[in-house]
């Protein structure tokens, strides 16, 4: 790890998460260390602002707010910087930041670096993952959509065992390796997750072993699919029927329709089949607080 210069530019999402300190008390931080700050408006667009910016660049906000701006620094190798201050916080958790803690994650800007692997599907960066069938139906409907994910489990059984269930008909390449599959839920992320149960979904270990990770949940029979659930709950999705998994730098999805419903880090967007997922090794240069001495 190296150390990193101390200016640069947060960008904070006042809509992200409801937790304390505020918006507001996050920008006078961020202010007293010499940064410089923007509070986004929802007609922002976040990564053409850190593309005018000078020097790393950091945004304050959920997983979602990441992606866009974490693309920009990857694609003009610049320092990013996570600050936590959503509901989940995934990837801030996965890169040993204090998710609870936003004020600390400040430090980065004048920390050290770490190199992490970043993914893209299409033309939209990822920094954790991107969900197609039940769960981005889910996510595109406001409705039902919730914070915990136990309770979006609960809702999305109904939908995964009923007679009216519409299973995607996909063609999965790995690294040009064919796969066919009729699947309830695909879940292709950045590195692998470690840990698959109910409490810990979404865990990894690392985040630069230069992989995506693919994960189908098929459309299997109902005593199949709680079998599944059942192995999910106490944690021993190995080898689980039910449940089919692809490691590859590369990974192509066609689809027999034109357009997908998706989730890009838990947001709701749109895309283009087929898609075209690839890794970007150590692609990101996240900058980290600086270690205890």
């Amino acid at each position: 790890m190296t150390r990193a210069q101390t200016s640069g530019l947060v960008l904070i999402n006042p809509r992200s998460g409801d937790q304390s300190p505020s918006a507001d008390e996050l920008a006078a931080a961020a202010r007293e260390r010499g940064l410089g700050v923007q509070l986004l408006s929802e007609e922002d667009d976040a990564a053409a602002l850190a593309q005018k910016a000078e020097g790393p660049v950091g945004v304050a906000g959920g997983d979602g707010s990441l992606a866009p701006v974490a693309g920009v620094a990857a694609e003009e190798d610049r320092p990013f910087v996570c600050i936590p201050f959503g509901t989940r916080n995934h990837f801030a958790r996965d890169i040993g930041l204090d998710p609870e803690d936003p004020l600390a994650a400040l430090a980065a800007f004048g920390g050290e670096e770490r190199r992490v692997d970043i993914g893209r599907a299409n033309e939209r960066w990822f920094v954790n993952n991107v969900s197609l069938g039940l769960y981005a139906s889910f996510v595109h409907d406001p409705a039902k959509k919730t914070r915990n994910r136990l309770v979006a489990l609960v809702r999305m059984l109904p939908a995964a065992f009923g007679r009216s269930r519409t299973p995607l008909d996909l063609s999965l390449e790995p690294e040009g390796e064919r796969e066919h599959c009729s699947a309830l839920v695909v879940l292709v992320a950045n590195n692998e997750y470690e840990t698959q149960t109910v409490a810990e979904l979404g865990r990894r270990d690392r985040l630069d072993g230069g992989k995506l990770h693919a994960y189908v949940v098929e459309a299997a029979s109902r005593r199949t699919l709680l079998g599944l659930l059942g192995r999910a709950v106490v944690g021993s999705l190995d080898r689980a029927e039910g449940l089919s998994e692809w490691e590859a730098e590369d990974l192509r999805i066609e689809a027999s329709r034109d357009h997908l419903h998706a989730a890009i880090d838990g947001e709701p967007v749109v895309l283009p089949a087929p898609l075209d997922f690839e890794i970007r090794p150590r692609g990101l240069r996240v900058l980290l607080p600086p270690r205890a001495e």
